[in-house]
């Protein structure tokens, strides 16, 4: 098959232990899952079911690498998360299938233009300009655990020129991993090669040029990266 102009490179998360790489479908995203998160942002953790939105595949960015400060924002805001990677997909899928569909585990940070968000919030309308704008989503390399124990606790935490911002626990989740994929794919059918960002603890804030970062989740390898200029 020919095509007008090159395509562009499959985007993909590193697999610990491995060579292979994970190969990015969608990105979708959770907001409000940790009621410390929802407090601190003004809502009611128990008044709405989960909340859904997504990034672009190739918003991924790798381990290691320098994200620039992106366009259209003075208020650039880190989230970190535990991502959940899909290897088996479906529509309608019961809360007790949901961790079959589980691949493997990373840590992840939903980087978000806070001031772009609370414009949308005030208006009314989509979060695509606050959320899904291009190097938006770092992954740190994808622990492969089909057939293995669920994630339902441990620590989350966040770090910036070593100072910790956010510190949590996975049990404080609102909706667990299972809930999670079940609610998705009575919206849209899952995929191998899905991304779920699963929600962000209590302690978000701003990130600036010539910031480092360091995040992990208990047992999965951590994510490092950079604030470079505009």
């Amino acid at each position: 098959m020919s095509f007008v102009f090159d395509t562009p490179p499959q985007a993909s998360v590193a697999v610990v232990g491995s060579a292979l790489r994970f190969p990015v479908r969608r990105i979708f995203c959770v907001g409000r899952n940790y009621a410390d998160h929802v407090r601190e942002m003004g809502n009611d953790p128990k008044s709405e079911p989960p909340i859904f939105f997504t990034k672009p595949a190739d918003a991924v960015v790798e381990n290691g690498a320098s994200i620039s400060y992106p366009l259209n924002t003075v208020d650039l805001h880190h989230e970190v998360e535990l991502v959940l990677a899909l290897g088996e997909g479906g529509a309608a899928i019961s809360e007790a299938r949901a961790l079959e569909c589980i691949w493997g585990y990373g840590v992840g940070c939903d980087l978000t233009r806070r001031d772009r968000q609370a414009e949308a919030k005030k208006g009314g309308t989509p979060w695509d300009v606050a959320k899904a704008f291009d190097q938006s989503a770092p992954v740190g390399a994808l622990t492969p655990v089909r057939g293995g124990a669920p994630l339902y606790a441990g620590r989350i935490w966040f770090a910036v020129n070593g100072v910790s911002k956010q510190e949590g626990d996975l049990a404080q989740m609102i909706w667990s991993p299972a809930e999670i994929i079940a609610a998705l794919s009575l919206s849209w059918r899952l995929m191998p090669g899905d991304l779920i960002f699963t929600g962000t603890p209590a302690g978000v804030g701003p990130l600036n040029p010539g910031d480092r970062v360091e995040c992990g989740v208990a047992g999965l390898t951590t994510l490092s990266f950079s604030i470079a200029p505009r």
